[in-house]
């Protein structure tokens, strides 16, 4: 499979490259003399693609232009991830390998790595500046107001006219469940919900800029409360003021599902699609894990989705190997994700976070066993999801088109399922019916 360039907000372009499944690139196309390069890097959640998106319109319209190589910046600013050892390591690399690609360029580090351990970041050679995740949009202010910093020539931004198709907007901050194993409330402490107001008018800019999908993020989206609204109610609103075409919703909690929020998605502008986090499917696991539910809880969700939406993507997130977890234990989790027939299982192996519960919990997994734990999960997963897709097989359904290579277009329905199909006709951003024929790839394929 190769990567994706998908253009958006204000000349901003969204690159994702498979070898890497955490790494999304963001750039600015280049519309100005004389204007300071930069290079955006993001790795992480889809709630840190909606901020990289926001800061690179920012840097857009103030004038700013930007490269998709250190080599050529003037700034390489990065985006971190800090949620396993393996997004740590990635983001030391990313860091040394722009400074020796580009030693004149100015490193900047944001996010949650940077929230976490700043001093460690600021000791890696090349880094001048790191900024927490609560300066994180205040970025331009403070390049603007650098006397180091040339300025940029402002208003030369060009509106976009490539591609756009799914934009991700942040509608809330802030967790403080604080899960044992979790380390996102303590990079991401500040609690917020943004207006509705703004929400709404940011939908509307995305719809008015052509996008044709609306992903609504955050670190809990379920929590979503400003002035006495809450999630259900900011996506009534949306859905009678805006003419947005899709309306998805990232994770949600098994808790925050109720008859009353399902029955919104009458409105088929909702995508069947429901990530609830599962990460255990042995209570006493979830118990250590200090999580606000237990499997019948989980069930009694999955049930009041299906019985609105019997055909909703359901798809979640499932942790190997926690600290104390039996054999017995796993083989509940592999029971339990059997009966529930997720559409898609994303699989972790236990990561220990500094600072957090789990970390220093007895009964640590040695790594051998996480991997062959992982291994059963995955095919699990595999099996899963190849089951809910062959239910559509030779079924008419809407596939909002995203990217073609070799003249084979990729793109997803409102159920989160991808689709192949061959078309010399330009599909991009456009939502066209296709029937499903078989089962290819991590996909289906369509006619």
């Amino acid at each position: 499979m190769r990567g994706f360039t998908l253009k958006g907000t204000e000349g901003v372009r969204l690159s994702f490259d498979p070898r890497e499944p955490q790494r999304y690139n963001f750039y600015v196309m280049p519309n100005a003399k004389k204007s300071p390069t930069v290079t955006l890097d993001s790795l992480g959640c889809k709630l840190n693609q909606a901020e990289m998106q926001e800061l690179a319109a920012q840097l857009a319209q103030a004038g700013y232009k930007i490269v998709d190589t250190p080599e050529k910046a003037d700034i390489y600013i990065l985006n971190t991830c800090t949620v396993t050892h393996i997004a740590d390591r990635k983001s030391r690399h990313l860091l040394r390998l722009a400074h020796r690609r580009n030693p004149a360029a100015r490193v900047i580090v944001t996010g949650c790595f940077a929230h976490r351990a700043p001093q460690e970041l600021k000791e890696i050679e090349g880094v001048e500046l790191v900024l927490d995740n609560e300066q994180k949009m205040s970025l331009l202010q403070l390049l603007d107001n650098d006397p180091k910093q040339s300025s940029p020539t402002p208003g030369l931004s060009q509106r976009d006219n490539g591609r756009r198709s799914r934009a991700f907007l942040r509608i809330q901050d802030g967790c403080h469940n604080f899960c044992a194993y979790c380390i996102v409330p303590y990079v991401r402490r500040h609690e917020e919900s943004r207006p509705v107001e703004e929400i709404i008018a940011r939908v509307k800019e995305k719809v008015g800029g052509g996008f044709k999908e609306v992903v609504f993020t955050g670190t809990e989206i379920g929590e979503y409360d400003n002035d006495g609204i809450d999630l259900a109610g900011l996506i009534e609103r949306v859905l009678a003021e805006t003419t947005v075409t899709r309306l998805r919703l990232t994770s949600l909690q098994p808790h925050h599902i109720s008859p009353e929020l399902i029955k919104l998605w009458s409105d088929g502008r909702l995508c069947a699609h429901f990530h609830l986090s599962l990460q255990s499917g042995s209570a006493t696991v979830l118990k250590r894990m200090k999580r606000r539910y237990i499997t019948e809880d989980y069930r009694k969700a999955v049930n009041v989705i299906r019985d609105w939406l019997p055909e909703a993507a359901i798809t979640t997130d499932v942790i190997t190997g926690f600290p104390g977890e039996t054999d017995a234990e796993f083989q509940e989790t592999l029971k339990f994700c059997r009966e529930i027939r997720f559409a898609r299982i994303h699989v972790f192996p236990f990561s220990p976070r500094p600072g957090t519960a789990a970390a220093t919990m007895p009964g640590q997994i040695p790594a051998a066993v996480k991997r062959e734990r992982s291994r059963q999960m995955l095919e699990l997963a595999g099996e899963s999801a190849k089951s809910y897709r062959g239910r559509f097989i030779n079924r008419t359904m809407e596939v909002l088109w995203e990217k073609s290579s070799g003249g084979v277009w990729t793109g997803l329905t409102s159920n989160y399922i991808k689709v192949y199909t061959r078309s010399k006709e330009d599909l991009a951003d456009k939502i066209r019916p296709v029937k499903l024929i078989e089962i290819y790839r991590d996909g289906v394929r369509a006619t």
